[in-house]
């Protein structure tokens, strides 16, 4: 690290466990910020988040540790507040990062107490258990691209509250919306940032979209997602009335969170308070391994405290049942054990998953990063397994490149598949080095084809086989899906993949990063349930199998190694044998023929249909349709 801005001193002689924030009493309320380094701070406290000035304004004194601290009497229950921190001589206004709530914009923080934002039956809401990671199926959303779609008659568009709402059709009549997420099979909806933005003006009521990746306050809902962004009780209350409506349905919430950067460095609440500490340097600038400025310097004491007092409140304040991480390898791996300890022990079944890689260089040195190679290092964490995503449907980065299942059907592309469907864990029947497997456990998987990142799955068979016909390509999305469904690990679907989701741009090819592209793009277009029924209900079929058959959710390594058993046929096809479960998986356009021990097979899943019962049975030599699947099951 440049030494101007090594900061090692400051964590031995500064760091703290103190209570950080506004602590709030009817008859008080304790404020508390760190920033050793500062001047002078000053405290201001607004009647409402529009007061033009604030009506009372109160110096603050700094202990021992570099905590400035000031107790203002009275109830401040509903009253906003910010600091004027003086550092390096200059004074600046800012919100503070320990933020629950804010105003428009996040310009100020806010003061409440729990009963204003209590939510009817909240204290009956819980997280829904699992017996283990492998158990769920997670559904990764937008919430502007929920309800966005004028094809529904959702009433709260573009807003947690959508969620809440039940009996929404499409204009055929069908269910869609909540309704239509209980019915699929999922069991986990993984929201995209709904943690306060800086992209979006919340003061506007014009359109805006973005993804969410550019954080202000990491505890503040997104105010544009609320009925009231200048109420800040109204965005609390409503993402948990957002929660409390999934949970009734049985459906678990997970939080997209973006501690690797914030929005900016300088300008931001972080680089107010205490400049430069709370970002990473490289030769005296900021380093950009995020690609997006700056990186957050979670190895530093009161960094990585701050990350890990951002998760606990907000698994406590929201009930919530895990986290997925952005650019994980961009923050330190004693960082995220230590959050993992203390969120286990608020909800000992809460999933733990990210992206194990960067996104770009940083001077996090290399053997502290948690990238998906030191996944056995990491306490309970899954990592998105791109060698699964990549190996079935080709490069996220060459439109045309082919995976297993659209073209690439070679032996070396065919032992990769065989990996990914044992959970990315070494098998000694593939032929794969096992320092390539980094999965020590098939927990460490998160398998996927499609995300909100690059080409959906659909535009992404459309481009990589140009002169396959449409039925050719459905072929090949089911076969897609249920290598996904049917791998051991954990699998992730982006919603709407099962619709044949589809992103066109307005050149006539397809958006491969719509994080700010309008509505006609983002949205989900609820009509497709009705016009895509069939391949929606394969999807449904396959989450149905996973569900039943605990042979497709092992957790351990050793009994994967001992019960799965592969068998090549031709044209790079092959069979997975698991105990009473044979698997056919024929990539090739012509049928793989399989002899089958003796015996009465039902069939739970071919080409064309896919679910947890019998739709027939088998005997002796059987084919696996061209591009799919065939699923057995002996009978007993």
């Amino acid at each position: 690290m440049d030494g101007k801005y090594d900061f090692s001193e400051t964590d031995r002689k500064y760091a703290c466990n103190c209570r950080l924030g506004a602590s709030y009493s009817k008859s008080k309320t304790e404020f508390a910020l760190w920033s050793p380094y500062a001047q002078q701070i000053k405290l201001n406290i607004y009647e409402n988040s529009r007061s033009a000035a604030p009506h009372i304004i109160r110096p603050m004194q700094m202990d021992q540790k570099g905590v400035w601290r000031c107790t203002v009497s009275g109830d401040l229950d509903g009253a906003y507040y910010t600091y004027c921190v003086t550092a390096d001589g200059i004074t600046r206004e800012t919100p503070d990062i320990y933020s629950k709530s804010a105003g428009a914009n996040g310009l100020r923080s806010m003061i409440f107490s729990q009963k204003s934002v209590y939510v009817k039956g909240w204290e009956n809401d819980r997280p829904i258990s699992l017996s283990s990671p492998s158990d769920a199926v997670i559904y990764e959303l937008h919430v502007r691209d929920f309800s966005m779609d004028e094809n529904t008659d959702h009433i709260h568009r573009g807003k947690f509250l959508a969620f809440c709402e039940d009996n929404v059709t499409n204009s055929y009549g069908d269910s869609v919306g909540a309704d239509y997420l209980s019915g699929l099979g999922i069991t986990h909806v993984h929201l995209l940032p709904v943690m306060d933005f800086a992209s979006i003006d919340e003061t506007s009521h014009k359109a805006q979209f973005n993804w969410g990746y550019d954080p202000l306050h990491y505890n503040v809902p997104e105010g544009s997602y609320s009925s009231d962004p200048f109420n800040g009780l109204t965005r609390v209350k409503e993402l948990r009335s957002l929660v409390m409506a999934l949970h009734r349905r049985g459906i678990g919430v997970i939080l997209d969170v973006v501690y690797n950067h914030s929005f900016d460095a300088d300008d931001s609440p972080f680089g107010k308070i205490f400049p430069h500490y709370y970002y990473r340097h490289s030769n005296g600038h900021y380093s950009n391994g995020s690609g997006c400025g700056n990186e957050f310097a979670s190895e530093r004491r009161m960094a990585g405290r701050f990350i890990c007092d951002s998760l606990c409140a907000l698994a406590e304040d929201y009930h919530l049942d895990g986290f997925r991480f952005d650019l994980m390898g961009l923050t330190d791996i004693g960082t995220l054990n230590r959050c993992a300890k203390k969120l286990r022990r608020i909800n000992p079944d809460i999933l733990l998953y990210g992206e194990g890689w960067t996104g770009g260089c940083s001077p996090l040195p290399e053997e502290q990063r948690a990238l998906k190679h030191h996944a056995e290092k990491l306490d309970g964490f899954a990592m998105f397994s791109d060698d699964i995503r990549d190996g079935i449907k080709g490069s996220v980065f060459d439109d045309r490149d082919c995976g297993y299942i659209n073209g690439n059907k070679t032996k070396e592309r065919r032992e990769l598949i065989k990996s990914v469907m044992c959970g990315g864990i070494y098998h000694p029947d593939v032929i794969r080095p096992e320092r390539q497997c980094w999965a020590k456990t098939p927990l460490h998987c998160i398998n996927y084809v499609e995300s909100h990142d690059n080409l959906t799955f659909w535009d992404k068979l459309c481009l990589s086989m140009p002169k396959a016909s449409y039925e050719e390509r459905l072929r090949v999305n089911k076969l897609g899906a249920a290598l996904v469904f049917l791998a051991q690990g954990i699998p992730f679907i982006q919603a709407g993949q099962e619709l044949l989701r589809s992103k066109p741009d307005c050149n006539g090819g397809y958006d491969h990063n719509s994080y700010r592209s309008d509505d006609s793009v983002n949205c989900i277009k609820w009509n497709l349930v009705t016009e895509n029924r069939s391949i929606m209900e394969y999807y449904k079929g396959l989450i149905a199998i996973r569900k039943a058959y605990p042979l497709f959710r092992m957790t351990d390594a050793e009994i994967i190694r001992q019960k799965l058993r592969f068998e090549d046929l031709s044209g790079c096809a092959f069979a997975m044998h698991i105990d009473d479960l044979i698997l056919v998986i024929n990539p090739n356009r012509r049928p793989a023929a399989i002899r089958l021990p003796e015996g009465v097979f039902d069939i739970l899943a071919d080409g064309v249909h896919a679910g947890a019962s019998s739709s027939g049975e088998c005997r002796g030599k059987v084919s696996a349709m061209p591009q799919s699947i065939l699923l057995l099951k002996y009978r007993t």
